[in-house]
């Protein structure tokens, strides 16, 4: 990644962060497939309680059939949902987040921009979840999440409170029990960490 288009993102996430107003903003919940809801209310329940956010509940749908690729397995490629899901996120709403139990994945990649080494292996990689910083889609899915099963609940909160901040701006956190630290290609990271932000990403959204 070049210099310039580091200090791009740099000024797009600090303009984010500074005009977030949360009495104002929203965000839509997409479910696709038969994703449960049980699971909805419990993700609806902690962007409230984390970020102050009203949420809207979006009818079920089924997952984007243009994004589904056979790479390496049969996968969604997220990058292709936040596409999809910003396309069609309602006026009405700030940001928009897809809930799937299909198995995702992107590309990923190093600081300069270059597919991961080794390539076959980072060209298509399964993720958790996928968020643009800033941006106005997210897309998480349970696929990657569920065992063992009762862990599935609480970890998708985080992992849709961690895409969600990657929206508004916030980079990865240092703190390891932030819930915007790397999960470093580990389930157990998820785990590890709060259902909440560290002090000093809340200042850098609410200030």
């Amino acid at each position: 990644m070049s210099f310039l288009r580091r200090i791009i993102i740099l000024l797009l996430a600090c303009v984010s962060l500074s005009c977030t107003n949360h009495e104002q903003t929203s965000v839509a919940l997409q479910p696709y497939d038969d994703f449960n809801n049980t699971l909805i209310k419990q993700v609806s329940s902690s962007v409230k309680e984390i970020y102050g956010f009203e949420t809207v509940v979006l009818k079920h749908k089924p997952i984007p059939r243009e994004a589904y690729i056979t790479v390496k397995a049969a996968r969604y490629r997220a990058n292709k949902l936040l596409q999809i899901l910003a396309e069609e996120k309602p006026d009405t709403v700030t940001y928009i987040l897809g809930l799937a139990t299909k198995d995702i994945s992107t590309t990923k990649r190093d600081k300069d921009g270059n597919i991961k080494s080794p390539k076959e292996k980072y060209t298509d990689w399964g993720v958790f979840g996928l968020g643009y910083r800033p941006g106005e889609s997210c897309v998480v899915s349970t696929f990657r999440l569920k065992n063992p099963e009762h862990k599935l609940p609480l970890r998708l909160q985080k992992v849709c409170i961690h895409e969600i901040g990657h929206n508004l701006g916030l980079d990865h956190c240092e703190n390891k029990m932030c819930v915007m630290t790397d999960a470093a290609e580990s389930i157990k990271t998820i785990d590890q960490v709060k259902l909440d932000l560290c002090a000093a990403c809340k200042k850098k959204i609410y200030n």
